[in-house]
């Protein structure tokens, strides 16, 4: 619930699956933050004020009232779910949690997430679409790994939902913006149904109609 006299700002741009991961968990968990939209895709990250905060220049970034700045989605989501039944509190079950996030950000999130920007907040003569057969070829790498997975379980944070869930929910739900087709994978489709069927789940918002032009010109 965003709310102006929270204890917690979220810098993030709204149609990142990076930030839209620390929207989804504080909804879910029912927190007071306030979100301020920052448009990296237009350089808004690189501003002065900006890397003050965070000279690596990315988005998302939450900044506490006692001035204190965390970066990274994925540590953004482990600290916010600590003592939450959104992480596990058995050792053995948090790590596994954690090899999913890792897996998301190293093996996921680098050709996923990828593929989608270029699609879409890049001009259709971009010479960067050139990398787009790769990096959907890794994609699927990625989706089939995911796929294995949950032909023996319902989740990845454990028995139950949770943050590496969310950690790889916010770009598997948009992997046909990256020309990933789904279609092949039909345990991973009822995993992101049971996603959608959580209590407080908040999906991303719509890019803009010219950005959609051109994800659905890429596909």
């Amino acid at each position: 619930m965003s709310n102006s006299g929270a204890a917690l700002t979220v810098y993030g741009m709204s149609t990142s699956g990076n930030c839209h991961k620390v929207r989804l968990l504080l909804e879910q968990l029912g927190t007071r933050y306030e979100w301020c939209e920052v448009d990296s895709a237009a350089g808004q990250t690189h501003t002065p004020e900006f890397l003050a905060m965070n000279p690596n220049g990315k988005v998302p970034l939450v900044r506490r009232n006692d001035g204190r700045v965390l970066t990274e989605s994925n540590a953004i989501l482990f600290w916010l779910a600590e003592g939450t039944p959104f992480l596990p509190t058995d050792g053995w079950q948090r790590a596994q949690a954690l090899s999913w996030m890792f897996f998301e950000q190293y093996s996921h999130e680098p050709y996923i997430a990828v593929a989608r920007f270029i699609c879409g907040w890049t001009p259709m003569d971009s010479p960067r679409r050139d990398e787009l057969p790769r990096l959907r070829e890794r994609g699927h790498q990625a989706l089939a790994v995911m796929e294995q997975h949950l032909t023996a379980h319902d989740w990845f944070t454990g028995p139950h939902y949770g943050i590496a869930d969310i950690a790889l929910h916010a770009y598997t739900a948009v992997a046909e913006d990256a020309g990933l087709a789904l279609s092949g994978y039909p345990a991973l489709q009822r995993w992101l149904q049971r996603v959608r069927e959580q209590a407080g789940y908040t999906p991303m918002p719509t890019p803009t109609a010219e950005v959609q032009a051109r994800l659905a010109a890429s596909r």
